[in-house]
């Protein structure tokens, strides 16, 4: 094995976000830094972090010239890419804030947040996205700037016409001089990162650059990252697990960071860039499995049995690694499972993956399970945006999935009433922008981070259990954690998305976003007309699905009984405002939506068992 390079720049070395960037160029300018897909030559280009630092010092040159005042705030409505970062670290080094924007979010949302930051310049990706947004953003005399990444020759006229509008190959400069490091404040405002507003609108959480570089450097302490090593990112930078960790940390360890194209194209990207690390959220590790379930299903009993021992014995290869399970005979078939199943699950990953960071969520022990099995090394992670944002991250060593980790070094974690966890940690965030009766909810006298998750703490371990506000309260007054019953019924490969309701209900019941393909496949079965919404009403659907939910609860506590079901084909999204940019439920918006057949649910009672 080639020895591996280990370079990482301290938090206290670099000082800023910016003096970071000013190190790592410094100390490794001919080494690669981006790798970006390239439409025209149809390949991957390579950008040097040398040639990062002249792009950035270009973007500063402009971005100087529009004379904005240190501490005015920019935001960037970008898809992730190399100009994301340009556009981040010119902002940072002349002393801005910068706002990141989902590339997705509704034009209502993103009109909110450029007007509660009053946002004073934006960078958006195209004329399209200009065109999308002008609306929603029409008299917020605050915004003076509007640049274009991508010139657009079929641009409306009249959009361009705006003075305010400039295409950012007309903006920058021809060239610059040598990237400036400046004597910035560490603990100063270097970003306002709004939440996902899952039940309100969203708040803008203050984050200095300290409190990320500081997490990002903790995390460094207990996970090995070097600067082989490359990471493929398609997580939006807008989600702060994706900049810190994806984006600030590469900076840090001198490591490569390749962008995808799109999600979509996700598959393909894995097996061209082959990637040493990965960062996503559980949902891309869900999908997979519920896909893998859907095909085991179908295929012969010796294939399922096949798969079923490779990730067993895969399971219990990784236990004695941990050091919490003895040598067993059966261990001996590794190898051969290796190559007949587990190694062509790996490959479709890019056969170089050694580490996968599952976080934003909970991750379904189930999954994590399967493809640690399989030889997917799966670190789950807990944080906050609020906590800029990791708080706890298992260790390759000291892996515990069933988990979220243990606590990064310098943060302390206690438990507090009604099981929430506290936090304290050096990624606090400076507090809500402009709301202090909001921080002071969250952030007590003694500085203690209200989470608003409940969890426990076994041998430094966290286990989330459930979140304070999301607890259902049945009319016999049981309390009932919906989230980890969610997660098993999503499992399914007929269910997309799932809701439990029940409160102040007497019985459990659920909504059911269908797979389109399980549903044709559930519609020939029971000879129903899966074009016709009606059929969703069958009562031999009701049947399957109430089976296939209890199957998927069947090892949790006798409380998570879902008696009834209301099966959909329309996919809650962001579009629709029944997700957040983040793709959380929007629980208060999708039980408003479907009040009244919810209602008629309960009024026609539980579904009953036949057999």
């Amino acid at each position: 094995m080639a020895l591996l390079t280990e370079d990482i720049i301290s938090a206290e070395h670099a000082g800023t976000l910016d003096g970071l960037l000013h190190e790592r160029v410094r100390r490794t300018p001919d080494i690669t830094a981006y790798r970006s897909y390239d439409a025209a030559s149809r390949s991957w280009i390579d950008t040097t972090w040398g040639e990062v630092g002249s792009e950035v010092a270009r973007w500063q040159a402009s971005m100087a010239a529009e004379g904005l005042e240190p501490g005015e705030r920019v935001a960037v409505h970008l898809r992730n890419s190399k100009e994301w970062v340009y556009f981040d670290q010119a902002a940072l080094a002349c002393g801005l804030a910068t706002v990141p924007l989902y590339p997705d979010d509704r034009p209502e949302n993103i009109a909110y947040i450029t007007d509660n930051a009053a946002v004073r310049l934006l960078l958006v990706q195209d004329a399209a996205a200009w065109k999308r947004l002008a609306p929603a953003l029409s008299g917020q005399e605050h915004l003076v700037r509007v640049l274009i990444l991508n010139p657009s020759k079929s641009a409306p006229a009249g959009l361009l016409q705006d003075e305010r509008v400039r295409f950012v190959a007309d903006w920058l400069p021809e060239s610059a001089g040598q990237l400036v490091r400046r004597k910035g404040d560490p603990h100063a405002l270097a970003s306002i990162v709004y939440t996902s507003g899952t039940t309100g609108r969203p708040k803008g959480v203050m984050l200095s650059h300290h409190n990320m570089l500081s997490v990002a450097h903790a995390a460094l302490t207990m996970i090995d990252v070097y600067e082989e090593d490359l990471f493929l990112s398609f997580l939006p930078l807008s989600h702060t697990l994706e900049r810190t960790a994806g984006y600030y940390l590469p900076i840090m360890s001198g490591s490569a960071v390749a962008y995808a194209r799109s999600v979509l194209q996700l598959a393909e990207d894995l097996q061209n860039i082959q990637p040493t690390v990965l960062i996503a959220v559980p949902r891309i590790f869900e999908r997979v499995f519920s896909r893998i379930e859907g095909q085991m299903a179908r295929q012969s009993h010796l294939a399922r049995t096949l798969f079923r021992l490779t990730t067993e014995v895969g399971w219990r290869r990784f236990e004695r690694q941990q050091g919490r399970a003895g040598w067993r005979p059966q261990l001996l078939a590794w190898p051969v499972l290796k190559a007949l199943v587990a190694g062509k699950v790996t490959a479709k990953l890019g056969g170089r993956l050694r580490m996968a960071v599952s976080g934003g969520a909970p991750l379904s022990l189930p999954v994590a399970k399967t493809f640690i099995g399989l030889g997917v090394p799966i670190l789950q992670g807990y944080g906050l945006t609020e906590t800029s944002p990791v708080l706890t991250v298992n260790v390759p060593e000291d892996n515990e999935p069933g988990s979220v980790g243990i606590a990064l070094n310098g943060i302390e974690l206690r438990i507090g009433e009604q099981d929430e966890l506290l936090a304290k940690t050096p990624g606090m965030m400076l507090g809500y922008w402009n709301n202090h009766v909001a921080t002071a909810e969250v952030i007590d006298k003694d500085g203690w981070l209200h989470t608003g998750d409940q969890a426990r703490i076994e041998n430094g371990h966290v286990y989330i259990t459930g979140r304070i506000k999301d607890i259902l309260v049945l009319s016999n007054g049981e309390k009932i954690p919906p989230g980890d019953m969610e997660l098993a019924i999503c499992l399914a490969p007929e269910i997309e998305q799932a809701l439990v309701v029940g409160e102040g209900r007497p019985y459990l019941t659920a909504l059911l976003v269908l797979n389109p393909e399980e549903w044709r496949r559930l519609a020939d079965r029971y000879e129903l007309d899966a074009d016709d919404d009606e059929s969703l009403a069958s009562e031999k659907l009701q049947q399957h699905l109430v089976k296939v939910v209890r199957r998927r609860l069947k090892d949790f506590p006798g409380y998570a009984k879902v008696r009834r079901v209301i099966p959909l084909i329309e996919p809650w999204s962001v579009d629709n405002g029944l997700l957040t940019p983040t793709l959380k439920v929007k629980r208060a918006k999708v039980l408003d939506r479907y009040a009244d057949a919810i209602d008629a649910l309960y009024t026609n009672g539980p579904v009953k068992r036949k057999g």
